[in-house]
């Protein structure tokens, strides 16, 4: 263990990585004899890997009963420590790596970073992008804007709408979005749907943005947050999604000045035209279509170099509302009220695979009824299956 410990002062550290080091080793010395007591096989050399390790044994590895209670603390601060350091590395190597090593990483990761629930999602937006936040259905709508809820049923939206950024906590902008659709479409029509983007066209979308908040609020403030979401799910190839949790550790990750939830300018200058500088960013589009598929999205992607619980896969909104139906106290499943556009788009979708019968097709208006009276699609046709299947 000792020779772990101190594995990184005899490699060549960036001043983040060394200030990552330094700042771990202090929470190490009030758990040194804890850590001293773990057997260790694996000595990595290199930063990334030795992060890792010691994250993995202070997670699963330490003896938890020896553990004193004032050692709590600085156990959950190294193990933060440490998944900073993961996260830093390896935006490290988004500023430096060509595009085959940036899509084999993410390939690597795919399972722990729910790759396959993230294309879901990003397959769905490309059928949405066409379409005008005012003419979505309710559902729609707050997938491209980034709010899962209990209506998003699991036999349609195969995916955690929030996958890239989370806009939940923004009232305010889903109350806009909600009561004032067209106005967010005029913004976002200042970015075009294919080719470069460039500032003006940017600024055109931010003047449009923040006036819909000086014009329908008392003086609260656009937050970039939300509106970085819409600009990714528009054009994935071009944009980031930043959060109020990641952006401080992308901005440290990608070596550029920290910026605000209200500063726009610095968002696009800084962070998204740094983007458009890498190698990975630039190189022709790939033949093959596995890549080219992460090619198209390659802008958003960055997000899949944060650090990643290894619970964080099954922590998907989707696959808690596919596995844990909401409930009232008295334990019997709570229906879900639609509207009967919602509840017609929802059951047309489903309606379009392949292994549905005629039968089916002909009792739309009876699946769509039961769907608005709150079943999913899937009780609703489950259900026509068997009576008449």
């Amino acid at each position: 263990m000792r020779k772990l410990l101190t594995s990184p002062a005899q490699l060549s550290l960036s001043d983040s990585e060394n200030n990552i080091f330094q700042t771990a080793l202090k929470y190490i010395a009030d758990l040194s004899l804890n850590l001293m007591a773990v057997k260790v096989t694996n000595h990595p050399e290199d930063f990334l890997g030795w992060c890792k390790e010691l994250h993995r044994i202070c997670k699963h590895d330490l003896n938890m009963d020896l553990l004193d209670e004032k050692q709590l603390a600085p156990l959950k601060k190294l193990q933060d420590t440490l998944e900073l350091g993961i996260s830093l590395t390896q935006l490290k190597m988004v500023r430096i790596a060509p595009w085959p090593i940036f899509s084999s990483i993410i390939k690597e990761q795919a399972e722990l970073q729910s790759l396959t629930e993230r294309l879901a999602l990003m397959d769905y937006i490309s059928q949405l992008r066409t379409q005008s936040l005012e003419q979505m259905i309710e559902e729609d709508r707050l997938v491209f804007s980034g709010k899962h809820t209990v209506k998003h049923d699991p036999s349609i939206y195969q995916f955690d709408v929030e996958w890239f950024g989370s806009t939940k906590g923004a009232k305010t902008f889903h109350n806009l979005l909600q009561t004032h659709p067209q106005e967010f479409d005029h913004a976002l029509a200042h970015i075009p749907l294919e080719g470069e983007v460039n500032k003006a066209q940017y600024q055109g979308f931010v003047k449009g943005f923040k006036a819909i908040f000086s014009q329908h609020t008392d003086n609260e403030k656009a937050p970039l947050v939300a509106a970085t979401r819409l600009l990714a799910m528009r054009r994935p190839d071009v944009f980031i999604n930043i959060t109020n949790n990641n952006l401080s550790v992308l901005c440290q990750g990608l070596n550029i000045a920290k910026f605000n939830n209200q500063d726009f300018d610095s968002y696009y200058s800084d962070m998204v035209l740094s983007l458009h500088s890498f190698h990975w960013f630039n190189q022709a589009a790939p033949t093959d279509e596995q890549e080219l598929q992460l090619w198209n999205i390659r802008a958003i992607l960055v997000d899949l170099f944060l650090y990643a619980d290894e619970t964080q896969a099954q922590n998907s909104n989707y696959i808690k509302l596919r596995d844990k139906p909401s409930r009232t106290t008295s334990g019997v499943v709570k229906a879900m009220k639609r509207s009967k556009e919602s509840a017609e788009m929802l059951v047309d979708k489903a309606l379009e695979g392949d292994d549905i019968p005629e039968y089916l097709i002909d009792m739309r208006s009876t699946i769509v009824n039961s769907v608005k009276d709150g079943k999913t699609v899937e009780q609703a046709i489950g259900l026509m299956r068997t009576i008449f299947g």
